[in-house]
């Protein structure tokens, strides 16, 4: 293992005293995240597993419907990254006071939004649906519905455990979020077994559960976030009073964040709305195709705090260039590591496919566009995600938005027309428009590096 340790090093060294974390810091910190986000990944393929033994009819439903709900968990998930860049700084600042308030405004942020967008779906979801997929088979849209609603519902519990995992994050307790998100999961898997098996409740069957799991693992997070022997920990006494200052600062990062990621997904459910056009087969393949792809890249999803934790803490301590040095050593750990995993999941598929209940043209989509994304995924996905989020630890949070914008919303969005409409490619489209949009994000993100303007901000 010597070998791998001296390559991840980039060639531009620091001081070993101003090294604020170690490879084994960095493992340990990494090794939970990515059995969290592995175990994230496992009970998506056995969600969608389970509902493709209720027909593609519901496989579809769910999988269109997604693209919706992950919306919206994207801006829980930005609001709590924007927090926990804003905690990470404080941390690396030695300021555990405004760390404690940065915190607590982030659980009070996070609930007050999740509140208000969750009544907006309730009454409005049935009629984006219906606007967005009109042209869908009546079975596929009721499964849609029902998928929705329950999982709306969710909302508040996963805007609270968002805020929490964030804050432990920050601090590096990866191990904490790891064992609440196994907790999580084993109740999510068991409910949808009996669900799908023994109340035979289709769509139903796997929201519930979800809805149900979310709550739980935000009671779990929200108790351990007030435990005194943090580095930071949250207080009532500021959760319940505004702070202007401090929300200002939390939502320079949340807000650019979340409209990154909100178009990100916005747009996939624009082509989702394409996909909708092509007939059961290619909407089934483009859905558990999504959920292989995601298994794909679970370490490039686990990586992305590591960035957040250590460069925001390198920025809070004021040593710019300890940051630059931890960003490229990131970059190699996260490269090596993706291409392995990525590998290993293509060698799995024989053994995956078999799982689901699927027809041949299904399974026929499914395995070209599972090999065009694992070979991308496994080359350049350190360059189109972490990355991102580094620059958004230093303050650089408005350049990745702009990015984000150009490459996906109008790039990625225009190409997969072009291969889906003008060359009839289909969900095959889908998948090369996505790999050429992660290309030029990556290039123009090393460029951006290479300038050092990613390093000219400062939030705190």
């Amino acid at each position: 293992m010597e070998w791998i340790e001296k390559w991840i090093e980039p060639k531009n060294q620091i001081d070993d005293s101003r090294k604020r974390f170690s490879n084994s810091q960095l493992r340990r910190m990494m090794i939970p995240l990515f059995i969290e986000q592995l175990l994230l990944m496992v009970v998506g393929l056995a969600d969608t597993m389970m509902v493709s033994h209720a027909g593609e009819a519901t496989v579809s439903g769910v999988s269109l419907d997604t693209m919706i709900y992950t919306i919206f968990i994207l801006v829980f998930s930005s609001l709590g990254a924007g927090g926990g860049v804003i905690v990470a700084q404080y941390i690396g600042r030695d300021d555990r006071e405004n760390g404690n308030t940065a915190a607590s405004q982030v659980f009070l942020v996070s609930f007050t939004i999740s509140i208000v967008l969750m009544i907006l779906l309730l009454l409005l979801g049935k009629t984006i649906l219906h606007l967005l997929y009109p042209s869908v088979d009546p079975a596929v849209m009721q499964a849609c519905e029902t998928y929705l609603w329950i999982v709306t519902l969710s909302f508040p519990a996963n805007a609270v455990y968002n805020a929490g995992t964030a804050l432990y994050r920050s601090m590096g307790k990866t191990s904490v979020t790891m064992r609440v998100s196994m907790i999580m999961n084993l109740i999510n898997i068991v409910g949808n077994a009996i669900g799908i098996f023994v109340l035979h409740a289709g769509a139903a069957g796997v929201a519930w559960p979800t809805t149900i799991s979310w709550y739980a693992a935000a009671c779990i997070m929200t108790y351990l976030c007030f435990s005194k022997e943090n580095k930071v920990f949250i207080e009532w006494k500021k959760i319940i009073s505004f702070n202007s200052e401090m929300v200002s600062r939390i939502m320079k990062v949340a807000v650019p964040n979340a409209v990154e990621g909100g178009l990100f997904q916005m747009a996939k459910v624009v082509l989702g709305s394409l996909i909708a056009t092509f007939g059961t087969a290619q909407i089934a393949a483009n859905g558990i195709g999504q959920t292989i792809w995601s298994l794909a890249a679970v370490v490039v999803s686990s990586m992305s705090p590591i960035f957040i934790t250590v460069i925001g803490q390198c920025i809070g301590a004021g040593d710019r260039e300890a940051a630059k040095y931890y960003l490229w050593k990131l970059l190699r750990m996260t490269t090596a590591l993706t291409f392995v995993w990525n590998a290993l999941v293509l060698l799995a598929l024989p053994v995956l496919l078999p799982l689901y209940d699927i027809s041949e043209e299904t399974r026929h989509l499914l395995i070209i566009i599972v090999f065009i994304h694992n070979i991308f995924c496994g080359t350049i996905g350190a360059f189109f995600g972490p990355m991102s989020a580094g620059f958004r630890a230093a303050g650089d949070v408005k350049f990745a938005m702009y990015v984000s914008i150009f490459c996906t919303v109008i790039f990625r969005t225009s190409m997969s027309f072009l291969l889906c409409l003008g060359l009839q490619m289909g969900v095959i489209g889908i998948a090369i428009a996505m790999v050429m949009d992660w290309a030029l994000k990556g290039m123009i993100l090393v460029i951006r590096e290479r300038s050092g303007k990613w390093l000219s901000h400062q939030l705190i």
